[in-house]
C-alpha cells in the first residue's frame, strides 16, 4: 500500500514568502534549470531509469515552451558501469555548479531502504593516515590494499594520503567498458570492498581507543547519498533550500534480517565493538537522515520532503508489482512538484527578457556581463591603468587614447577593468560607457558596428534609437559624427572604448576608425586597442589621427599611447601561488624552480594560468624538467587538451571543443549535450554491450558536466538572447583547436554540417539516427575482417522550433536557432538549403523580425560577398525579398506581425515572374487561413512602384560620376571625373585597381568585357564574369570610340580616325587595320564571320575581309549623312544602316563583294538627330530617340511601327525597349524619374524613381539600370518593369465594381466608353463592352444574365456572357437603372423625363411612372419601385406605374422628413425607414403597418449618403464622422461605434450583418513615414459580433470604389484604374467558397502581354426608341 505523504509545510505554502538571492542576479537571467540527482546508486536504478525516460523530457518541454528555458538533470551514476562514476570532490563541485547556475530547482534526492556502501575518501591528512596504519600493523589487519590504494602527496595543502585516481574516478575507455573488461580485471567493487572495510576496522579500534573523535570517523562510514546530501543541506542558508530542493524517502514496513551483512563489513574484525562503533552502522546512519537530519530542515528551511511507505511481505520482500506501482508514483509526484518549484521560483512565462535581441538595452547588457566576465582575469595590478585614467580626467584630449601590445599582454582584461572603474574615477559626473568587443561580436561588418554605436549612444542619451536600416556607411558616419557632437555633455561626457578592431577584417577595422570623428568633439573620450601584428589598422590611425602617428610609429607625439608589456615574474609567481593555496595544492622546492625559470621565459598572466592547471596536477613524486614544461602560451593549451584528452576521452574532448569553437555565438549546454548526443563518433563510445541494445541513447550528462568543470576558468558564459552560452575567454584557445581538431576545410565543413542539422531539426521528433560501429573494436570506424553492426537510435535532441508557444501573448521567439543555423548552412556549403529552404522561409522571416533582426535578415538576402553557387541561387527572388523588407522597415520594425500583408501587397503582384515563390505565398495565404483572421489576396491590384537595388558611390558629391556601362551579366562599371573607376553588381559598388593605377578616362563596353581607356591612352581589358586580372591591350592610340567584341575577336575604333582595328582577346594584340574613307562611327563584327562592316562619316559602309584586312565593297546612301547602327540579319544576308537623323537603309549583302539596297526610308523630322537607338530581343522592333519623339521601326519589315511624341516642355534624353518590346522606357530632361510606356497603347504606365536626373539608362540582359551625376545607382529587373507595366488598368480611377452573384466575374466602368468584364480566373480584364458615350451607370441581373448599361441617355442591354447588345434604347432620358430581382423588367429613373419599367428581352415598355423617385429601390418581391417623393416614401407598382403605398412621418407621429430607407431581401415584406427627427420606423408594406422602434439621439442622427443595412435588418450603418464609423444594431437597440486609424472614405456591410469593411485614410500627424504603407489608405474588416477587429490591409495607393459580395470578397477600385480583390477569414468560416474558386490566382503571371480584352460591340444605332410624352403628364397627383 502506497500512500505520499508531504512534510508539514505543504507545497502550496511553499511560496507564500519570497525568497532572498544569494546575488544580485535573479533566477530569471539565467537559462538552465539544472537539476543534481542525488541517489545510492545501489537501490535506485530503477527509479532514475524511469525519470530519465518518463519525467525528466516531459520536465524539459515544460521549462523550454513555457519558460525559453533549458532543463538538465546531472546524475552522477548514470552509467551502470562504477568505474564511470566520479568522486567525491568531483560531485560536490556538481551540486554546487548546479545550485549556483541553476534557474530554479537544483536537488532532487531519492532516499530508499538501503544507506549504502562508504564512500572512500579521497583525501586523509598525513598524521591521521600513519594513525590508521599504526593501528592496523597492531590489530594484524593486512594493509597491502591501503598501501596500494592511498599514495603520500606533499604537494597537498595539507600534506596528505591521497586515493588514486584509478581507484576513485573515472578513467575514459574507449566502449566495450563493461561485461567484457570484468572478465580479463578483477572487479573494482571488490577492490573498494576490501581497502573500505580494512579502513572502517582501523577507524573503529582508533575510535574506541579514543585517537579520533566519533564526528571525525563519520567520514569513513557515511555513504554517497549522505555525504552528498549533507554537503548540498547543512548548515546552508535558508534560500539554497527553501524552494530549491525536493526530497523523496521509500521506507519499507517490513525489512527484517535484511542489513545485519552489510552493517558487519567492518565489525567482522572486532570482536567486541564500541557502543559509538555501533552508531555508525548503516541502520543508525540511514536512520539520522531520514529521521534527524532531514525533519530539522523541513521545519528550519521549508525544505520539501515527501514520505512514502510500502508495505512488503517478510518472506518475499516487495514484490514487482508493488515496487512498478512505488515508481509510478514517484513519477507522477516528482513531475509535478519539480514543475510546481519552477514555475513558482521563474514564474509562468517569465523565463527570458522579452527585450528584443538587437535592442539598445540587450546589447548593453551583453557589453555590461562582458565587462564583468573579463574583469574578473584583472589579477595584477598594471601600472598602465593610472595612465588611462588620467587620460580620462584629462580636459579637452580630442585624439583617442590607443592601448598597444603583443599577444596575451592582457589588453582587453585591461580595457574592461577600466571600464568598471570609469564611475569611480568621475565621482563629480555621470559618464556614459559604451565598450564593442570586436572579438565577440558575431556581425563585425562596419555597417553594423557603426549602427550599433548609433543606436547605444541614442539611446544612453535620450535621443530618437530607432535604427534606420536604409542608411548608407556614409550616412552612419554622419549620424555617428552628428550624436558624439552633440550629445555629451561636460556632466554626461561619453567614455567610448572599441576593444579588437584589429582582429576581424583590415578592411572592416579601417572603416570604422575612419567613420569616428577627427579631431574628437568635447567630452568624449576614446579608447581603441591595438596590435602591433596588424599594421594596417596602425596605419588606418596614422592617417586619421596624425597627431599621434608619430607616437605610433615610436617618435613621441601628441596623443598618449600606452603600451603594454608582459608582467614581473614574480607578480606572475605570486599570482600563480595564490591560485595553488586556492585549489589547496602547492609545488616542491624543485619544482618551484623549474617554474621560476617557465614564468621568466613567459611572464604572461594567461600563462600562469595554464601553468596553475598543469601543477594542479603534479604529486610530490612528480619529475618535472624544462624539457617537460612548455613555456609559450599555445603549448601550454596544446599541453592542458592533452590532459583532457587522456581523462574524458579523444573523441568527447574534440567534438566538444570542436563545436564550441565553431559555433557562431557559443552554445548553452543543454545544446553541447544535444550535439555531443547526436554525433556517431562521441556515441559509439557509450553503446552498452548489453542485449537488448537500447533504442534511445545518449552521452550521460555528468560526463559533459565533467568536461565543463575541468574547462572552468578557460570557457565562460555570456547572455545572448537570453540564454547563457559558452565562449572561449581567451581566442587562442580557439586557434588552438583549429589546429589541433579541425585543420582541414573538410573537419570544419562536417562539425557545421553537425550543427545544421541539429538545429535544422532533422533528428528529433523520435527519429532515429543510424549508427555504424564495429562488433569487435567498438569504434565507428569500419575496421578490415570486423563485423558492422548498422544502430538506429533516437539521440533525443531539443526540438529547435522558430517560436516556442503558439499562443501570441505567450510566444518567445528561438534566437539560439536564428543565429546559428544560417551560419552553418553557409559554413558547410549547403546552399540549397540556404537559400531555398531558409532565405525563401515566411516563418524564418517572421521570427527573424520578432526577434529585432531585420537588418540581419537583409545582409543575409543581399549578401554579394559569397561567389559560386550562393550568387547562382535565385539571386532575383532575394533582391526582391530583400527590396520589400527593407521598403517596410519602417513598419515592420515595430509591428512584425504586419509581415503577412505587407508581403500579400508587395510580392503577389510578381509572383508570376518569380514562381520560386509560390512556396513562399502559400505560407503567407496558409498562415492567414490557420489563425482564422485576415484578409487573403485573391486578386493584386496593378503595382504603382517596382521593386529596386541601389548604391551610393562613395565620395561622388566631390567627384561626380562621368560615364557608365554595363554588361549584360548585370555589372555596371563607372567612372569619375577623377579618374576611379568602380564595379557595381547589386551590392555595394568595388573600386577596380588597376596594376600601374593610372587614371581612368573612358570605359566601353561589349558582352561580359570592359575596355577601360586612360588619360595617357592605355587600354585595359577586364572580363567582369571571370574576375580576371586586367589584361593591356597594346598599340593603342588615341581616343577609343567604340568596342566591340565577338567571339574570340575585339575591334576598336578611334574618336576622329578613319580606321578600325580587330584583334584577338586572348593575346591582346591588335593585329588587322582596317583602312576606311572617312571617320569610322560604329563596327558590325558578325559571330563566326569572315567579314566586318564598319559605318562612316558621308553615310558611307565599307566591307572588310578579316582574312586579310582588305576592302571588299563600299555601300553609300544618298543622305551622306553618318552612319551611326548597323544590324545583320542572323541569317547575314541582309544589312540595315541606320543614320544620325533616322533614316533607314536595307542592303542585301549576300554577296559580299557586290551589295544591293533593297529599301529606303527616310525620317519625317529630318533636323533632329538620333540620341540613342535600342533593339528588342530578336531585333523584332528598333528604336530610334530623339529629343522630341521616339521612333519604333518594324526591322523584320523595314516599316514604321509607331512614333511617340514627348510631353509638351519636355524632351528626352534617352529611350530603350523593355523585353518583348512592349513597353518603353524614356528619361527626360529635368526629370527625377524613368517612365514607362505601354508600345500598345501609349498609355503611362509606370514612374520609376531614379533619385535625381539620370546620367545614363543601362540595358542588361534582366535588369535596367540608371546612374546619375551624383553616384547614385539605381536597379531594376526587367521582367518586373514588365509584370508591373503589363498588369491590367485602365489609367483612370474606377466608378463602380458591380458583382456577379456566382463569383466568377464582375464588371467596372471608369467613365470612359468601355465597361469591362474582369476574370477572377485569370486575374484580368476578358472583355470590353463599347459604348458610343461615357457610361455613368451598369446593373447587372442577379442570375447574371442581363448586363444594363447607361451611356449618353441611352441604355444598352447585354447579353453578359457572349456580349451581344441585344437592345439598345434610345430616349429614355434616364439617370437610374435597376433590374428585378426575377430578372424580367428593368427600371429607369429619369430625373427630367419618364421613369419607365421595361422588359429586358424584348425592351418594351410595362408602365411609365410620372414622378421622381430618389434613391430607387426594387422591392425583393419585383412588384414595387421604392422611392424619396417630396420628404415621404412612396411604392409604386411596376405593372401600373401608379402609386400603391405611401409613408409619411406627418401622418403618424411627428413633422418630419423621410431621410433614407431599406428594403429587408430576407425579410421582403418589411421596409426599414429613418427620419429627420431621428426616429426608426419598421414598415410592413403588405399591411400597411407601422412600428416605431426607437429615435435616436441629435449627435448620432442618420446620413443619407452613407446609409446601408444588411439584408436581415440586423446592422446598418448610420453616419461617418472622421475616423468614427457609427452602426446601429437594430435587434439590440443600441448604438455602435468603431473607430478606424484615420478618416474613414468608403464603408460597406455584408448582406448578413457579420462584418464592416471600410477604407480609411491613415492619419498624417500620427504616421510621419511618407512610404505607401503609412501614407496610403488602409482598409480594415471588423466583427459586428463583439468589435473585433479581423484584418487589415495598406492598399498602399489611392482607393475609388469599395464593393462587397456575399461570399465575403472585399472588392477595391483604385484611381489607376486596377482592381484588388480580398477575401475575408474568420472563425465564422464564411468566404471559404471563393477562397477554394479562386485558389492559385495569384500564381498566374500579371503580364497579359498577349491577351487582350475581346471586344463587344453595340448597336450602331438605337433598336428601340421611346416616345416622349408632354410635359402636362409627367406628374399627375395622387
Amino acid at each position: 500500500m502506497l500512500g505520499w505523504l508531504i512534510s508539514a509545510v505543504r507545497l502550496n505554502s511553499l511560496f507564500a514568502s519570497e525568497r532572498l538571492m544569494e546575488d544580485s542576479s535573479s533566477a530569471s537571467s539565467k537559462s538552465c534549470v539544472k537539476v543534481y540527482l542525488c541517489s545510492n546508486p545501489e537501490d535506485s536504478f530503477v527509479e532514475r531509469r524511469a525519470l530519465r525516460e518518463l519525467v525528466f523530457p516531459r520536465l524539459r518541454e515544460h521549462c523550454r515552451y513555457t519558460h525559453g528555458l533549458d532543463f538538465k538533470v546531472i546524475d552522477p551514476y548514470e552509467d551502470i558501469d562504477p568505474r564511470t562514476w566520479p568522486d567525491q570532490r568531483t560531485r560536490q563541485n556538481l551540486i554546487q555548479e548546479c545550485r549556483e547556475t541553476s534557474a530554479g530547482p537544483y536537488l532532487v534526492a531519492l532516499v530508499g531502504e538501503k544507506y549504502g556502501a562508504a564512500c572512500l575518501p579521497t583525501q586523509v591528512e598525513v598524521a591521521e593516515f600513519l594513525v590508521l596504519l599504526q593501528v592496523c600493523q597492531r590489530s594484524g589487519f593486512n594493509t597491502r590494499a591501503l598501501d596500494r590504494v592511498y599514495l603520500r602527496d606533499e604537494n597537498a595543502k595539507p600534506a596528505s594520503f591521497c586515493l588514486q585516481q584509478q581507484a576513485c574516478s573515472y578513467t575514459h575507455q574507449p566502449v566495450k567498458k563493461l561485461r567484457a573488461e570484468k572478465t580479463r580485471e578483477p572487479d573494482v567493487l571488490e577492490k573498494e570492498g576490501e581497502v573500505r572495510k580494512v579502513l572502517q576496522a582501523a577507524v573503529s579500534q582508533c575510535v574506541q581507543g579514543g585517537l579520533l573523535t566519533p564526528d571525525r570517523a563519520q567520514k569513513y562510514f557515511r555513504s554517497v547519498l549522505d555525504t552528498d546530501l549533507r554537503f548540498a543541506l547543512e548548515n546552508r542558508p535558508i534560500h539554497y533550500i527553501d524552494k530549491r530542493c525536493v526530497i523523496y524517502i521509500n521506507k519499507i514496513s517490513s525489512r527484517k534480517g535484511q542489513s545485519e551483512k552489510a552493517d558487519q563489513l567492518h565489525l567482522e574484525l572486532l570482536p567486541h565493538p564500541h557502543p559509538l562503533v555501533e552508531a555508525l552502522s548503516n541502520d543508525n546512519l540511514l536512520s539520522q537522515i531520514c529521521d534527524q537530519f532531514l525533519p530539522s530542515l523541513v521545519t528550519s528551511c521549508h525544505l520539501l520532503v515527501h514520505t512514502t511507505t510500502s508495505e512488503c511481505e517478510p518472506r518475499h520482500g516487495c514484490t514487482l508489482a508493488r515496487k512498478t506501482s512505488y515508481v509510478e508514483g514517484l513519477c507522477q509526484q516528482l513531475y509535478f512538484d519539480v514543475m510546481a518549484l519552477i514555475d513558482g521560483s521563474i514564474g509562468v512565462g517569465t523565463g527570458k527578457s522579452e527585450l528584443t535581441f538587437s535592442s539598445a538595452d540587450a546589447w548593453i547588457r551583453e557589453q555590461l556581463e562582458l565587462c564583468s566576465v573579463y574583469s574578473r582575469l584583472y589579477e595584477i595590478n598594471r601600472l598602465e591603468e593610472e595612465e588611462v585614467k588620467a587620460y580620462l580626467k584629462q580636459k579637452d584630449t580630442q585624439v583617442p587614447l590607443v592601448i598597444g601590445g603583443g599577444t596575451c599582454t592582457g589588453k582587453t582584461v585591461l580595457l574592461a577593468h577600466c571600464a568598471q572603474q570609469v564611475k569611480s574615477w568621475l565621482r563629480d559626473k555621470d559618464p556614459v560607457v559604451i565598450v564593442h568587443f570586436a572579438t565577440l561580436s558575431f556581425n563585425s561588418s562596419p555597417r553594423h558596428v557603426l549602427s550599433r554605436l548609433c543606436l547605444l549612444i541614442a539611446h544612453k542619451y535620450n535621443h530618437d534609437p530607432n535604427p534606420d536600416l536604409n542608411a548608407t556607411l556614409q550616412q552612419l558616419k554622419q549620424k555617428l559624427s552628428s550624436l558624439l557632437s552633440i550629445a555629451p555633455s561636460p556632466k554626461r561626457p561619453l567614455v567610448l572604448i572599441l576593444d579588437g578592431l584589429e582582429q576581424g577584417s583590415a578592411i572592416s577595422g579601417a572603416q570604422i576608425i575612419q567613420a569616428l570623428p577627427t579631431p574628437l568633439p568635447p567630452n568624449v573620450k576614446l579608447l581603441l586597442s591595438v596590435s602591433p601584428t596588424r599594421p594596417s589598422i596602425i596605419e588606418a590611425l596614422q592617417l586619421h589621427y596624425p597627431q599621434s602617428s608619430s607616437a605610433l610609429a615610436g617618435v613621441p607625439g601628441c596623443c598618449a599611447i600606452v603600451e603594454l608589456g608582459s608582467v614581473e615574474r614574480r607578480e606572475c609567481v605570486r599570482f600563480l601561488t595564490s591560485l595553488l593555496d586556492a585549489s589547496r595544492r602547492e609545488v616542491t622546492s624543485g619544482q618551484q624552480c623549474v617554474v621560476n625559470l617557465a614564468l621568466t621565459s613567459c611572464p604572461l598572466t594567461l600563462y600562469a594560468r595554464l601553468l596553475h592547471r598543469n601543477a594542479s596536477l603534479w604529486t610530490s613524486e612528480s619529475e618535472v624538467t624544462e624539457s617537460t614544461l612548455p613555456v609559450a602560451v599555445h603549448p601550454s593549451i596544446a599541453m592542458f587538451l592533452a590532459h583532457l584528452e587522456k581523462k574524458h576521452g579523444f573523441s568527447l574532448v574534440s567534438r566538444a571543443l570542436s563545436y564550441l569553437t565553431l559555433s557562431r555565438t557559443g552554445l548553452t549546454e543543454a545544446e553541447l549535450s544535444d550535439l555531443l548526443s547526436s554525433d556517431d563518433e562521441v556515441l559509439a563510445e557509450y553503446v552498452p554491450d548489453i542485449e537488448p541494445l537500447p533504442s534511445r541513447l545518449r552521452v550521460p550528462e555528468v560526463d559533459v558536466e565533467r568536461l565543463l568543470l575541468d574547462l572552468k576558468g578557460f570557457l565562460s558564459t555570456r547572455t545572448i538572447g537570453g540564454s547563457q552560452v559558452l565562449f572561449w575567454v581567451s581566442r587562442h584557445f580557439g586557434l588552438v583547436v583549429y589546429k589541433r581538431y579541425l585543420s582541414t576545410w573538410e573537419m570544419r565543413e562536417d562539425i557545421h554540417s553537425l550543427m545544421a542539422d541539429y538545429y535544422n531539426n532533422r533528428w528529433c521528433y523520435g527519429i532515429a539516427k543510424p549508427l555504424i560501429i564495429n562488433h569487435d573494436t567498438g569504434t565507428k570506424q569500419p575496421g578490415s575482417g570486423t563485423a558492422q553492426i548498422k544502430l538506429y537510435l533516437d539521440r533525443q535532441p531539443l526540438v529547435q522550433p522558430y517560436v516556442f508557444n503558439s499562443e501570441p501573448s505567450t510566444e518567445r521567439v528561438n534566437l539560439r536557432k536564428l543565429l546559428e543555423l544560417p551560419y552553418h548552412l553557409r559554413a558547410s556549403s549547403r546552399w540549397e538549403e540556404l537559400v531555398c529552404g531558409l532565405m525563401m522561409s515566411l516563418e524564418f522571416h517572421q521570427a527573424m523580425l520578432k526577434a529585432g533582426l531585420l537588418g540581419d535578415l537583409l545582409t543575409l538576402l543581399e549578401d554579394a560577398k559569397e561567389d559560386g553557387a550562393f550568387r547562382l541561387l535565385l539571386p532575383r527572388e532575394r533582391a526582391l525579398l530583400a527590396h520589400i523588407l527593407r521598403g517596410a522597415c519602417c513598419l515592420l520594425w515595430g509591428s512584425p506581425k504586419e509581415l503577412p500583408m505587407v508581403m500579400q501587397v508587395r510580392l503577389l503582384p510578381y509572383l508570376g515572374v518569380f514562381p520560386e515563390l509560390k512556396g513562399y505565398a502559400e505560407e503567407v495565404v496558409q498562415g492567414v487561413t490557420r489563425r482564422d483572421s485576415g484578409l487573403v489576396v485573391v486578386l493584386s491590384p496593378a503595382p504603382s512602384s517596382v521593386p529596386s537595388t541601389q548604391c551610393i558611390l562613395p565620395d561622388a558629391k566631390q567627384s561626380h560620376v562621368k560615364g557608365a556601362v554595363a554588361t549584360k551579366c548585370g555589372t555596371v562599371v563607372l567612372t569619375q571625373i577623377d579618374g576611379s573607376a568602380w564595379m557595381w553588381r547589386g551590392c555595394d559598388a568595388q573600386q577596380l585597381e588597376l596594376s600601374c593605377k593610372p587614371k581612368v578616362k573612358f570605359v566601353h563596353c561589349s558582352g561580359s568585357c570592359v575596355l577601360l581607356s586612360t588619360q595617357c591612352d592605355r587600354l585595359f581589358l577586364y572580363d567582369v564574369n571571370e574576375a580576371q586580372c586586367f589584361q593591356e591591350i597594346q598599340h593603342a592610340e588615341g581616343q577609343v570610340e567604340g568596342f566591340f567584341l565577338c567571339d574570340d575577336k575585339m575591334c576598336v575604333w578611334w574618336k576622329g580616325l578613319s580606321y578600325a582595328s580587330v584583334g584577338e582577346t586572348s593575346t591582346g594584340q591588335l593585329l588587322i587595320q582596317l583602312q576606311c574613307s572617312y571617320m569610322v562611327r560604329t563596327v558590325a563584327l558578325p559571330s563566326g564571320g569572315q567579314f566586318a562592316f564598319c559605318g562612316q562619316e558621308k553615310g558611307t559602309v565599307s566591307v572588310f575581309d578579316l582574312a586579310g584586312g582588305f576592302l571588299t565593297a563600299t555601300c553609300s546612301s544618298a543622305t551622306e549623312e553618318a552612319i551611326i547602327l548597323l544590324i545583320l540579319t542572323d541569317d547575314k544576308e541582309e544589312l540595315t544602316c541606320v543614320d544620325k537623323i533616322g533614316n533607314i537603309f536595307l542592303w542585301d549583302v549576300e554577296t559580299k563583294a557586290a551589295p544591293n539596297l533593297l529599301r529606303e526610308c527616310y525620317s519625317e523630322s529630318s533636323h533632329n538627330e538620333v540620341v540613342n537607338t535600342d533593339l528588342s530581343e530578336h531585333n523584332c522592333f528598333l528604336l530610334l530617340c530623339k529629343t522630341q519623339e521616339i521612333v519604333i521601326w518594324d526591322n523584320c519589315n523595314c516599316e514604321l511601327w509607331d512614333h511617340f511624341r514627348a510631353p509638351q516642355g519636355k524632351a528626352f534624353s534617352q529611350a530603350l525597349l523593355a523585353q518583348g518590346g512592349h513597353l518603353i522606357l524614356a528619361s527626360l530632361e529635368a526629370c527625377l524619374s524613368v517612365l514607362v510606356w505601354k508600345m500598345a497603347s501609349g498609355q503611362c504606365v509606370l514612374s520609376l524613381d531614379a533619385g535625381s536626373q539620370p546620367l545614363t539608362l543601362l540595358k542588361m540582359e534582366s535588369a535596367l539600370s540608371t546612374v546619375t551625376q551624383n553616384g547614385l545607382l539605381t536597379m531594376w529587373d526587367s521582367e518586373v518593369i514588365k509584370a508591373a507595366g503589363m498588369a491590367p488598368k485602365t489609367g483612370v480611377g474606377i466608378r463602380q465594381v458591380v458583382l456577379e452573384q456566382m463569383g466568377e466575374f464582375f464588371y467596372t466602368i471608369d467613365g470612359s466608353e468601355m465597361a469591362l468584364r474582369w476574370s477572377l480566373q485569370t486575374g484580368s480584364p476578358d472583355a470590353h463592352f463599347l459604348h458610343d458615350d461615357p457610361v455613368k451607370k451598369l446593373c447587372l441581373s442577379i442570375d447574371g444574365s442581363h448586363l444594363v448599361s447607361l451611356s449618353g441617355g441611352d441604355i444598352y442591354v447585354w447579353q453578359s456572357q457572349t456580349g451581344q447588345n441585344l437592345h439598345r434604347i434610345h430616349g429614355s432620358r434616364a439617370t437610374d437603372v435597376l433590374v428585378t430581382s426575377n430578372c424580367r423588367l428593368g427600371v429607369c429613373v429619369s430625373q427630367q423625363g419618364l421613369s419607365r419599367a421595361w422588359k429586358l428581352a424584348s425592351g418594351c415598355v410595362v408602365c411609365n411612372i410620372h414622378m421622381y423617385l430618389a434613391d430607387p429601390q426594387v422591392s425583393p418581391e419585383s412588384t414595387f419601385l421604392l422611392g424619396l417623393h417630396h420628404n415621404d416614401m412612396l411604392a409604386v407598382s411596376l405593372w401600373s406605374g401608379t402609386v400603391s403605398k405611401r409613408f409619411s412621418c406627418s401622418e403618424r407621429y411627428e413633422q418630419s422628413a423621410v431621410l433614407a430607407f431599406q428594403t429587408l431581401p430576407e425579410h421582403p415584406e418589411f421596409v426599414i425607414v429613418m427620419a429627420s427627427s431621428g426616429s426608426v420606423y419598421t414598415w410592413r408594406m403588405t399591411e400597411e403597418t407601422v412600428c416605431r422602434q426607437f429615435v435616436l439621439p441629435d449627435t448620432f442622427l442618420c446620413e443619407p449618403r452613407v446609409f446601408q443595412m444588411s439584408c436581415d435588418g440586423s446592422f446598418a450603418v448610420l453616419r461617418i464622422v472622421e475616423d468614427f464609423i457609427t452602426l446601429l444594431d437594430l435587434p439590440r437597440a443600441r448604438l455602435c461605434r468603431v473607430q478606424a486609424e484615420g478618416p474613414v472614405l468608403k464603408v460597406r456591410l455584408d448582406d448578413s450583418g457579420s462584418y464592416a469593411v471600410y477604407i480609411c485614410q491613415p492619419a498624417a500627424q500620427v504616421n510621419r513615414c511618407p512610404c505607401d504603407l503609412h501614407s496610403k489608405a488602409v482598409l480594415g474588416v471588423v466583427r459586428l459580433s463583439d468589435g473585433g477587429r479581423v484584418a487589415r490591409m495598406c492598399l498602399g495607393k489611392s482607393p475609388t470604389e469599395l464593393a462587397l459580395s456575399g461570399e465575403l470578397c472585399v472588392y477595391v477600385g483604385f484611381q489607376d484604374g486596377s482592381v484588388g480583390v480580398y477575401s475575408i477569414c474568420d472563425v465564422t468560416g464564411r468566404g471559404g467558397a471563393i477562397r477554394g474558386r479562386v485558389n492559385g490566382i495569384s500564381q498566374e503571371s500579371p503580364c497579359q502581354c498577349n491577351r487582350e480584352p475581346v471586344p463587344r460591340f453595340p448597336l450602331g444605332t438605337p433598336s428601340v426608341t421611346w416616345p416622349e410624352l408632354p410635359s402636362e403628364m409627367m406628374e399627375s397627383d395622387l
